[in-house]
């Protein structure tokens, strides 16, 4: 049975299809419903039933249309075993729906009741060390767990009979935020049969993992560890996160067939994912979900909005289509060393960003917090006593604001020119082994996204199996995990015309995160026609002189030109050091196309100046041009129309370059100018001017 279950979960992440609810470029597959969403998590079983429409229409004044409900309520909706009580959800839904709000549906099983961890204690998950978690939090059963499955699968099914043609609800939440794996011997066992399906044969594991070194020789998956940390063989690590990528693609899918076997298909399905999570693949786990949907939080109260983008960006890569926000923050969080305040104006900015970022649903996270619990503390719209807090006056018009706007944004998505890949595997190879504490995969690939967002306002975050003909420029920081099939499509790629760029440590390792036989790029090196002849970590930056000029830091590759036509871009500048005068930026053109390698971690000045070579070289230029480097653009285009979300994230009012005959659809900008937090929505007439 458990080998069954796992075959089918390394099946659903190798090889998903395309989920066959396509979702327009708009918050719901609904006709008749506001296409764009904006509201708020509400926990109605918190509180007394004679609040309920207090609260709903102090909702519908701020201008709300959703709510999320249900994804923390099991011990209500089944309070004993099989027995079930959907009355009160019934009342719920219909007072929400008669103030006009749209209900997303959460499948609670982030938080199974009591009665069921009491009575079955195996679904509880166990740790690393071998301890199994108790009752009174959250997400502590466990992923592998058959029983805990069927009992999921069974609230699912319930709630999808009762709810599944219930047009007021327009989606539904599996789970929330799920992430950590377990090790108990359910777990064990389908690591096992994951092993077994993945390899084929032990000899085949054996050789793949190199077993030969320090003794690991296997002769049969049954002895092979479940481990997620420590000194082990850095291949049994890596499929570790593939096993759990396979594990819970497939504990999301057991919900979600249950729900599709018994709803609307106007329904969509999706699940709520978190700040840059590692725990597994995301490209994998969305692929038969109808969207993908995140939770953004800045814990310092300080956002960087370049970062913060990055990830927006991320998660519509995820789906490459719209994503909801199902969860924000009004102001502040209460699980950060600091759980400082977002500065007035910057909820309203997050809110903006999202949408221009592809964003079509907008919810707060939450409406009002419990007496008790373990969240008392964190940012509400209102405070305990059921009165506004302060941000509720800047939310209010930020709703209203996206109201205004719906029209201009309805089936728009965001255009980009410019791609760049993001590998978990590549990611997470280089967190096993950093070689330097200071290489963080995520910083890295960040820096890389920086000037290039800024200055072509717009870029694509992808996979690396993802169709790259629409773009002219493709950057590839830190593809450590290059498989042969995926270095013959991105040659594939410059050959056609395209311009690829990768990043240090790009081609070092395969699959089973083993050293290709080839120095670094392995199977592009004879693309690129040059190969790295070594790599140092570094403790102390080191120049760099040449087109690009400047310094680098934390790592550094010598670059060795193999065929006569590669160009050196820049060299380095290290006296008395392995890397002096070495290549460390090389190019190649091949036919129309070019391939170019970045052997260094740069500093922000070169970094700059390479992402605008690149951008020149590519004709790539801005939508707006000459914006401030505090100003964010994002361009959505559909319908024939183009629409302009400008985001002023400084705290001075800045010129902004409009063309003439825009229309303001939403925002606070006047003559031109933008003040400090400003937001302008801006519809074009035609969709050209997106599209450069």
């Amino acid at each position: 049975m458990i080998a069954r279950i796992a075959l089918a979960a390394l099946a659903l992440s190798a090889a998903a299809p395309a989920s066959p609810h396509a979702t327009p470029a708009r918050a719901t597959n609904f006709p008749d419903k506001p296409p764009l969403a904006v509201g708020v998590s509400w926990y109605p079983e918190q509180w007394p039933e004679a609040r309920w429409a207090t609260d709903l229409a102090l909702m519908r004044k701020a201008g709300f249309n959703t709510v999320r409900i249900g994804e923390f309520a099991w011990s209500r909706i089944e309070p004993r075993e099989g027995q079930f009580d959907f009355a009160w959800l019934d009342r719920a839904i219909t007072a929400a729906a008669d103030h006009g709000m749209m209900v997303v549906l959460g499948t609670p099983t982030a938080a199974p009741p009591a009665w069921l961890t009491q009575a079955y204690p195996d679904v509880l998950r166990v740790d690393e060390d071998g301890k199994r978690a108790g009752h009174g939090g959250r997400r502590h059963f466990s992923f592998a767990s058959a029983r805990y499955r069927d009992f999921a699968r069974t609230i699912a099914t319930e709630m999808a009979k009762r709810y599944g043609h219930d047009r007021r609800v327009v989606g539904w939440q599996i789970d929330n935020e799920i992430g950590p794996p377990s090790f108990d011997a359910e777990a064990v066992a389908r690591w096992h049969a994951f092993l077994k399906h993945r390899y084929g044969s032990i000899d085949t594991l054996n050789q793949r993992w190199a077993t030969e070194y320090w003794s690991q020789h296997y002769d049969s998956f049954d002895q092979v560890p479940l481990h997620a940390t420590g000194q082990q063989n850095p291949a049994l690590l890596l499929d570790f996160k593939h096993f759990t990528t396979a594990t819970w693609t497939d504990y999301v899918a057991n919900q979600s067939r249950a729900i599709r076997g018994l709803a609307d298909p106007r329904q969509f399905v999706t699940t709520n994912t978190m700040f840059w999570n590692g725990g597994f693949d995301h490209f994998a786990l969305h692929r038969d979900l109808d969207l993908a949907a995140w939770d953004n939080y800045i814990p310092s109260g300080r956002p960087d909005w370049v970062a913060n983008g990055a990830n927006h960006d991320l998660v519509h890569g995820y789906k490459q289509r719209n994503f909801w926000l199902m969860e924000t923050q009004p102001g502040r969080v209460d699980w950060g060393p600091v759980n400082r305040a977002l500065d007035p104006g910057q909820v309203r900015e997050m809110a903006w960003q999202a949408i221009g970022h592809g964003a079509d649903a907008v919810l707060y996270w939450q409406w009002r917090p419990a007496l008790n619990g373990q969240e008392t503390y964190h940012g509400a719209l209102l405070g305990q006593d059921g009165l506004p807090n302060p941000i509720l006056a800047e939310v209010t018009r930020t709703a209203r604001e996206i109201t205004a706007a719906a029209p201009a944004l309805a089936d728009t998505v965001p255009v980009a020119r410019v791609a760049m890949l993001f590998s978990y595997d590549s990611r997470w190879a280089i967190d096993l082994q950093p070689l330097n504490k200071s290489f963080d995969p995520i910083r890295e690939f960040t820096d890389f996204y920086r000037p290039l967002r800024i200055a072509a306002q717009g870029v694509a975050v992808l996979p690396v199996d993802a169709d790259l003909s629409h773009y002219p420029l493709v950057v590839a920081p830190a593809l450590n995990v290059l498989t042969a099939e995926a270095a013959q499509r991105l040659a594939a790629y410059v050959r056609g015309g395209g311009h690829l760029v990768l990043g240090p440590r790009s081609g070092m390792k395969d699959d089973a995160n083993a050293l290709w036989p080839e120095r670094q790029p392995g199977p592009l090196a004879a693309l690129l026609g040059a190969h790295v002849e070594q790599f140092y970590a570094l403790d102390a930056p080191v120049a760099l002189s040449g087109t690009v000029s400047g310094s680098v830091a934390t790592w550094a590759e010598a670059v060795t030109p193999d065929a006569t036509d590669t160009q050196v871009l820049a060299r380095y500048a290290d006296p008395g050091g392995w890397l002096d005068g070495k290549p460390a930026i090389v190019t190649r053109q091949v036919g129309k196309g070019s391939v170019t390698y970045v052997g260094a971690w740069l500093d922000p000045a070169p970094m700059l100046s390479l992402a605008e070579r690149l951008l020149r070289d590519a004709d790539i230029k801005p939508i707006l041009a000459g914006a401030h480097s505090d100003i964010e653009v994002s361009a959505r285009a559909g319908a024939g129309r183009c629409t302009l979300v400008v985001v002023n994230h400084g705290s001075a009012a800045r010129d902004v370059a409009v063309s003439t005959g825009a229309r303001l659809a939403a925002g606070n900008m006047k003559d031109g100018r933008l003040p400090p937090h400003g937001v302008a929505v801006l519809e074009v007439a035609g969709e050209s001017i997106c599209r450069r």
